[in-house]
């Protein structure tokens, strides 16, 4: 008989095939075209048994949101909390770690762009709140700097906002900026570039 950790795990890896095989089909023939039935299909499940995990599609791309969301929020502040306590060291451990959740979910985050407004209200909701949980290690890493001279006083949602978005701009222009930068170099170069603007 299975233990129960053997359970979990094996409930978590077939619900991370379920969301894996609903992204490249969502992203293949869009999230209205494709089916339930479709995602079953490309991961080997039964449809029954993506309802078990997924009361709809639309259960599906929630999650997908959701758990890139979760690995920000996993990720950063450990990020942060491991490189010392130099605000600028700090700052740039939880910029790369934003990028790298990125890099390691374009074409999720891809998704999110396209069909995020597809989602319900409530669902729309628990977007926007998670993401400004997710933003508030950087934030808080930012006000560090400026409390201690680091930084120059600046628009500190402002700030992370640009960084977000250049965090994101990986993705969706990933066909380009690959072409001149890994992940790790892209992650330097814009903060670098944003360093230039808030430090004394």
């Amino acid at each position: 008989m299975a233990t129960a950790t053997a359970r979990q795990q094996r409930t978590q890896r077939r619900r991370a095939e379920i969301i894996s095989a609903a992204i490249e089909l969502f992203q293949e023939r869009g999230f209205h075209a494709a089916t339930t039935h479709q995602v079953a299909e490309r991961a080997g499940l039964s449809v029954g048994l993506i309802y078990q995990y997924f009361g709809n599609k639309e259960d599906l791309l929630r999650a997908v949101i959701v758990d890139i969301l979760g690995e920000f929020r996993d990720r950063i502040p450990v990020e942060i909390a491991a490189s010392g306590a130099d605000p600028v060291a700090r700052l740039r451990a939880g910029y790369r770690a934003y990028v790298a959740v990125i890099d390691e979910n374009r074409d999720g985050t891809l998704l999110t762009y396209r069909e995020g407004l597809t989602l319900a209200p409530d669902g729309r909701e628990e977007i926007k709140k998670l993401e400004i949980e997710t933003a508030a290690p950087l934030r808080d890493v930012i006000l560090e700097g400026m409390a201690s001279g680091a930084f120059v006083d600046v628009d500190v949602d402002l700030v992370v906002h640009n960084l977000i978005l250049s965090a994101h701009g990986w993705a969706l222009k990933h066909w380009r900026l690959a072409k001149s930068y890994d992940v790790s170099s892209y992650a330097d170069a814009q903060l670098d570039l944003l360093l230039r603007a808030i430090r004394p």
